[in-house]
C-alpha cells in the first residue's frame, strides 16, 4: 500500500489528507508572513501578535485552496465523477478525481470552477474589509483578497497541471475532437510555462532577489515537471487503448497453503521466484493475498510461528479487477486505491494477479511493436 497522508476529515463524502509536505510549507509560510511581510506592512504588534497572525494566516490560506479544490470536486461529482478524497500539500492542493470528463463540456466547468471560486473569495474578502477596524483582522482580510486573486490569476494560466490549462484542453479537444491530441498541447504548454517561471526565476536570483528568484523557479521546477508526467501518463494511456487486463497479467503468481509460516513463504516460495506477493490459499481456494510489505511489518524472529493466514488482506475486502476489464482503467484503480497489484477474478477463482510491474513490462513490449 502506498501512504496517502494524514486523514483529517470528510466533506461531502470527500476525504481530506494532509500530505505531509504541508506542515513544513505551512510552518515556513507563517515564519515568512511573521518575520517579515506582517513587521513590514503593519508596524507597532508584539512580537506575539506577528506570529499569531503568521501561523492563523497560513491556515487560512490553505483553507481557501481547500474551497478552491472542493470546488472542482463537487462539480465533478455532479456530473457523476468520483472523487474519493482532496490531499493538501507542499504547492497547495489536488483533487483525485476518478475518472477523465467524458466531454469538453465537463472538462471545461469542472476546471473553470476553481478559479472563479478564488476570485469570490478574493471578493469576499474586500466586501468585508470596511467592516474591520485597521489592526490585525483588516491585515488578515487583505491578504487573503490578495493571494486569493492571485491564486486564481496563476491558475489560468493556460497549461497542465494547472485549471487554465484544463480550459485549454476541453476548447481543443472541441475543436478537433481528439482527447489524445488536446491533452498533448495542454501538457506541452504546461512545459512551455513551467520553463519560463524556471528562467524568470534564475534571473531574478541573479539580479538580487535570490529569495523570491528560488521560489519562483521551484513552482515553474514543480509545473514542467507535472505536465511532462501528464504527457507521459497520456502516451501511455494511448498506448493501452483497447488493450485487456488478461493480456497483461501474470498467471503463474506464486500460491501459498494458509497454514505455511511466513519463514517458509519466504524462503521457500517468494524467494525463489523473486516475487512480492503471493495468494493464500485454504482447503484449495483463494482466500487472500500478503505482500512482502505486509511481511515486513512483522518482527523477524516471529515469522516461524505466524501463519500466512493471519497477516494476509482476506480477498473479499481486496481491490480485484477481471481479465476482460480495460488495463487503463485497473492501472487508474491502482493508483487511485493505493495499491500495487490486483487479483484478477473469473467467477469464484483468481486467474491471475496484475501488477504495477506487469503493466510496466507489457508498456515496453508495445512501444517496441509500435516504434
Amino acid at each position: 500500500m502506498h501512504r496517502r497522508g494524514l486523514p483529517i476529515g470528510r466533506i461531502f463524502g470527500i476525504s481530506i489528507d494532509l500530505d505531509y509536505s504541508w506542515f513544513l510549507i505551512v510552518a515556513l509560510l507563517a515564519w515568512m508572513l511573521a518575520v517579515g511581510y506582517f513587521p513590514a506592512q503593519y508596524r507597532g504588534w508584539s512580537t506575539g501578535e506577528y506570529w499569531a497572525m503568521g501561523i492563523i494566516t497560513a491556515v487560512l490560506l490553505f483553507v481557501s485552496v481547500l474551497i478552491h479544490e472542493l470546488a472542482h470536486s463537487l462539480v465533478a461529482k455532479h456530473y457523476g465523477i468520483p472523487v474519493p478524497r482532496i490531499t493538501l500539500f507542499l504547492f497547495g492542493g489536488v483533487s483525485q478525481i476518478g475518472a477523465e470528463p467524458p466531454a469538453p463540456a465537463v472538462e471545461f466547468w469542472i476546471a473553470i470552477v476553481g478559479p472563479l471560486t478564488s476570485f469570490a473569495l478574493a471578493a469576499l474578502c474586500w466586501e468585508i474589509e470596511p467592516l474591520l477596524s485597521v489592526g490585525p483582522g483588516l491585515a488578515l482580510a487583505q491578504y487573503l483578497a490578495w493571494i486569493n486573486l492571485f491564486l486564481g490569476l496563476f491558475n489560468l494560466i493556460p497549461g497542465f497541471p494547472l485549471d487554465g490549462g484544463r480550459v485549454l484542453r476541453s476548447i481543443v479537444w472541441r475543436s478537433t475532437r481528439s482527447y489524445h491530441r488536446a491533452t498533448l498541447i495542454a501538457g506541452a504548454t504546461g512545459r512551455f510555462f513551467g520553463f519560463l517561471l524556471i528562467f524568470w526565476g534564475v534571473w531574478t536570483a541573479f539580479t538580487g532577489n535570490i529569495g523570491n528568484g528560488i521560489w519562483i523557479a521551484i513552482i515553474g521546477w514543480f509545473l514542467e515537471s507535472a505536465a511532462s508526467s501528464y504527457v507521459q501518463q497520456e502516451t501511455f494511456r494511448n498506448l493501452l487503448e483497447g488493450h485487456r487486463v488478461a493480456e497483461a497479467m501474470q498467471r503463474n503468481f506464486v500460491q501459498a497453503p494458509g497454514e505455511e509460516s511466513l519463514e517458509e513463504l519466504v524462503e521457500h516460495d517468494l524467494a525463489p521466484a523473486h516475487a512480492t506477493y503471493a495468494v493464500v490459499t485454504r482447503f484449495g481456494a483463494p482466500a487472500g493475498l500478503v505482500t512482502v510489505d505486509a511481511i515486513r511489518e512483522v518482527p523477524r524472529q516471529e515469522w516461524p510461528m505466524t501463519p500466512a493466514t493471519q497477516i494476509m488482506t482476506p480477498l473479499d475486502k481486496l481491490d480485484t479487477t477481471q481479465p476482460n476489464a480495460i488495463l487503463w482503467s485497473a492501472l487508474e484503480k491502482m493508483g487511485r486505491d493505493g495499491v500495487d497489484q490486483l487479483p484478477v477474478i473469473d467467477g469464484n477463482g483468481v486467474v491471475g494477479v496484475l501488477s504495477r510491474e506487469d503493466i510496466v513490462h507489457y508498456l515496453a513490449g508495445l512501444r517496441v511493436l509500435s516504434a
